[in-house]
């Protein structure tokens, strides 16, 4: 016997319009600084790539890594969960998959949002959603305050899924299964799915 279906949906651009961790960094640590930070850790990621010194991170992975150590690093993590209020006034749901995910939920799937972006605020964001399973950026947390760190790495591409994989095993089993991402980062987590939609 296999269990219920399972829905996942990826979040940036594919729930909701653009990327989020920008704007929540803004929300922290304020815009201007958010903005510079961004731009050198931009820089300084294809500085290594020009280098040749990005053997285990793609370029926007090494930028992410330096925001966030940049921007989070010794900030309490409480103080960033509080900004997640601050962020819910950001969200511009996509009708339609947000539709399309209501409607998973009705039919009596499983519904899993997996994303890039981070747990820190992902809970508040998706706390009107009827949603059982988060997979998302960790930020570790020392002492309840934050180090800028990736423990389980970027939640994007191959690590997203292979942690999907490791969801469906550890959860399952699941009958059919539905994915919404978008390309290129959702393809590998799509691959392994019945039903995929690209947005």
């Amino acid at each position: 016997m296999t269990g219920p279906g399972l829905a996942v949906f990826d979040f940036d651009g594919t729930l909701v319009q653009g990327d989020s961790l920008l704007p929540f960094v803004e929300r922290v640590v304020g815009r201007t600084r958010a903005r510079l930070s961004l731009v050198r850790a931009l820089r300084s990621a294809f500085t290594l790539r020009a280098r040749g010194r990005l053997t285990e991170m793609d370029t926007r992975t090494m930028a992410k890594a330096i925001l966030l150590r940049e921007t989070l690093a010794g900030i309490p993590a409480a103080e960033a969960r509080a900004a997640a209020d601050r962020l819910v006034g950001w969200v511009r749901w996509k009708a339609p998959i947000r539709d399309a995910l209501l409607e998973h939920k009705r039919a009596g799937r499983h519904i899993l949002v997996a994303t890039g972006a981070l747990g820190l605020y992902m809970p508040r964001l998706l706390a009107d959603l009827p949603v059982d399973g988060l997979l998302a950026t960790d930020v570790e947390e020392v002492d309840g305050v934050l180090t800028g760190q990736m423990p389980r790495g970027n939640c994007v591409r191959a690590v997203k899924a292979t942690r999907f994989a490791a969801y469906l095993e550890e959860h399952g089993p699941f009958g059919p299964t539905w994915g919404y991402g978008n390309r290129p980062s959702d393809l590998p987590m799509l691959a392994l799915v019945d039903h995929a939609t690209v947005v």
